[in-house]
């Protein structure tokens, strides 16, 4: 039986612009992407209730030996990212983790996270917490931005590749590099290069931070004002903040969503510096509000409005009927900031480190020392004060 007008074979079609055969198979070519992306969704989601398992696990099994208490102090995050990394590596040796990596959501599973983490914070915290937090925003964000982008001067790098590097650094890592990427039109290729630099500070980051705050014995607020104010993503921020604590952990998380809302502003900025200068044409029309908007970090309004909903319940309903509820929505958060530090891992890649060379490594080493100096200075003046 031949295809209507065709004389092939029923059920078999050409590929545009190939000449090559598909059987059967191929008639539907958008299944595929859609069951491999499934699949890497079953792996984040088996890795997420291996990490539960262990996170019970380990301390009941480590009880009365001398690991107690090093099992006992092992939080989530270090699980999850561990057993990322683990997958990463043995996904990437069966040849499965391309075709799976579209299920690895971490932007998705880390802002669904922190919206939910919105109604565990009172609002008023986030008042009292707003003006500290702004203005440490403000600060921190024009003074690494200007040195990065300085110093990326100094080294002879390319002007867009400057842009990601400052913007990663200085204000919210892939997310504020993916807005820059946009605003001044970079190549795939640099963005790619400034994700991995900022995954490879930030994971050694998760780690380091909160012993350093142990180390120099700051306060909740502080440690997570330094937190939230340096790791260059929110996930990563998140994960150190539950490693030092809960207080931390929600003055890590406004800090952060405090940068987040810069965003637009600075990706605006960049946009009319690249139009206008960089870039300047007779045709090229001016960044308007339009383009701030969607710029902005949506998933902002909702840790706001969740915080809202949620004070306004607890005052309405009292605490006995609230806080058993809030606990349930507590426990999807983190099971939801599980599945995006998992989901770091997975997606950690070493490979576009090659293609530029050392010297905006160097950049971005130096502007994170500037960055951590800069945000404990500012941590400590603006929120030593601060209690929840």
């Amino acid at each position: 039986m031949t295809g209507p007008h065709t004389g092939r074979p029923a059920g078999h079609r050409t590929e545009p612009h190939t000449g090559v055969h598909a059987g059967p198979a191929a008639a539907a070519p958008g299944r595929a992407p859609v069951l491999w992306a499934l699949g890497g969704v079953a792996v984040v989601l088996v890795l997420g209730g291996l990490v539960r398992f262990l996170e019970q696990a380990v301390p009941d099994a480590a009880e009365g030996t001398a690991f107690s208490g090093i099992a006992d102090a092992v939080e989530y995050p270090v699980y999850a990212i561990a057993l990322g990394l683990l997958g990463n590596v043995v996904l990437t040796l069966t040849g499965l983790r391309e075709r799976l990596s579209g299920g690895f959501r971490t932007e998705f599973f880390i802002k669904t996270g922190l919206v939910l983490l919105g109604a565990s914070i009172d609002f008023s915290v986030i008042v009292r917490a707003a003006g500290p937090a702004v203005l440490q925003a403000i600060v921190l964000i024009a003074v690494v931005f200007g040195f990065t982008w300085w110093l990326a001067g100094k080294a002879g790098v390319d002007d867009k590749l400057r842009a990601l590097l400052a913007s990663a650094v200085s204000i919210c890592g892939v997310s504020a590099a993916i807005a820059a990427a946009g605003a001044v039109q970079a190549r795939k290729e640099q963005l790619a290069y400034t994700a991995s630099l900022v995954i490879i500070f930030a994971l050694p980051s998760i780690f380091l931070l909160p012993a350093a705050v142990g180390a120099l014995g700051l306060s909740p607020a502080v440690a997570g004002a330094w937190i939230g104010g340096n790791i260059d993503t929110t996930a990563a921020v998140s994960a150190a903040g539950a490693i030092v604590g809960e207080e931390a952990l929600q003055i890590a998380t406004i800090v952060k969503t405090t940068q987040n809302a810069l965003l637009g502003v600075v990706a605006v900025a960049l946009t009319a510096y690249f139009t206008l200068k960089v870039e300047r044409s007779g045709s090229a029309g001016r960044p308007g509000l339009r383009e701030f908007w969607e710029r902005f970090p949506k998933f902002v309004l909702g840790f706001l409005a969740a915080s809202v909903i949620a004070t306004v319940f607890v005052a309405t309903a009292g605490s006995d009927v609230a806080k058993p509820l809030i606990g349930d929505v507590n426990a999807f958060r983190t099971m939801f900031l599980i599945l995006a530090f998992v989901s770091i891992g997975l997606e950690f890649r070493v490979a576009p480190l090659r293609e530029a060379g050392w010297r905006p490594i160097g950049v971005f080493a130096a502007a994170t020392g500037v960055n951590l100096a800069v945000g404990l200075g500012l941590a400590v003046l603006l929120f030593s004060g601060l209690t929840l």
